[in-house]
C-alpha cells in the first residue's frame, strides 16, 4: 500500500467510515505481530500486544500527523507497549545494544540494564524519555529506516522495498542514523562514562 492510499484510507476512517481502516490492518498486521512476537517471545502475548496496538491506533488516528508513513507509526505504538509489558516480565541483568556499519560488522555495546531496580525508577522514565526524544530529533529519512530495522526488524530489503529506495541507500541511512542518536543520547547523559563509544571513529565509516 502506498503513502496516498494509506492517506486516503485514514480520512476515510476519521471522516466516519470505519470499516476502511481493516484496509490498515491487514497490510500492517504481520509486521504489528513479528515485531510484538520478538520482543516477548510468545505467541500468545505477541496477539495479544497486536489487537491492543490496533484497537489504540484506531482511537488514535486523529492524532497521527502524517510526517512518517502509518507502518512506522504503528511500530512506535506496537514497540511502546511491547516496553509496557516487558516491565512486568522478570529481566536479564544486562541490555546488549549492537552497531552495525555498512559493512555488516557489529559491535556490542553492554550497558546496565536497571529496568528491575526500584530505587532508579525516575532514572529509567529519564532514559525512556531520552530515547523516545533522540529517534523523534533525527530526520525523517533516518527515522523511519532507524525503527523498521531495530523495532520492526525489518530486513535491509523489506524496508527498500517499502520506501523505495536501494538497500544501499537503507543502510547508509541505518548507519548515519545510529551514529547521531548515540549523539544525541550522549548529550542527554544516558549512557554512562564507562559505556560510552567513540563516535568520531565509527563518524569515519560513513562520511
Amino acid at each position: 500500500m502506498n503513502k496516498e492510499l494509506e492517506e486516503e484510507i485514514i480520512q476515510r476512517v476519521i471522516g466516519g467510515d470505519k470499516n476502511a481502516f481493516e484496509g490498515l490492518v491487514l497490510t500492517n498486521q504481520k509486521n504489528v505481530y513479528n515485531l510484538a512476537l520478538k520482543m516477548t517471545r510468545n505467541e500468545d502475548d505477541a496477539l495479544d500486544i497486536s489487537q491492543e496496538a490496533f484497537v489504540k491506533a484506531f482511537r488514535q488516528l486523529r492524532n497521527f500527523r502524517g510526517d512518517s508513513r502509518f507502518s512506522v507509526w504503528m511500530y512506535r505504538l506496537t514497540y511502546n507497549l511491547c516496553i509496557d509489558f516487558l516491565r512486568k516480565k522478570p529481566k536479564t541483568t544486562t541490555t546488549s545494544l549492537y552497531h552495525e556499519d555498512e559493512s555488516g560488522d557489529t559491535a556490542p555495546l553492554e550497558i546496565p540494564d536497571i529496568r528491575n531496580l526500584p530505587e532508579d525508577t525516575i532514572l529509567r522514565k529519564e532514559m525512556r524519555k531520552n530515547i523516545d526524544e533522540g529517534i523523534k530529533e533525527l530526520p525523517l529519512k533516518h527515522r523511519e529506516v532507524l525503527v523498521m530495522r531495530e523495532i520492526a526488524g525489518m530486513s535491509y530489503d523489506e524496508i527498500a522495498k517499502s520506501l523505495r529506495i536501494n538497500e544501499g541507500t537503507v543502510k547508509s541511512r541505518l548507519a548515519r542514523a545510529r551514529l547521531k542518536l548515540i549523539e544525541i543520547l550522549k548529550q542527554k547523559g544516558t549512557f554512562p562514562d564507562s559505556f560510552r563509544l567513540n563516535i568520531q571513529e565509527h563518524q569515519k565509516e560513513v562520511e
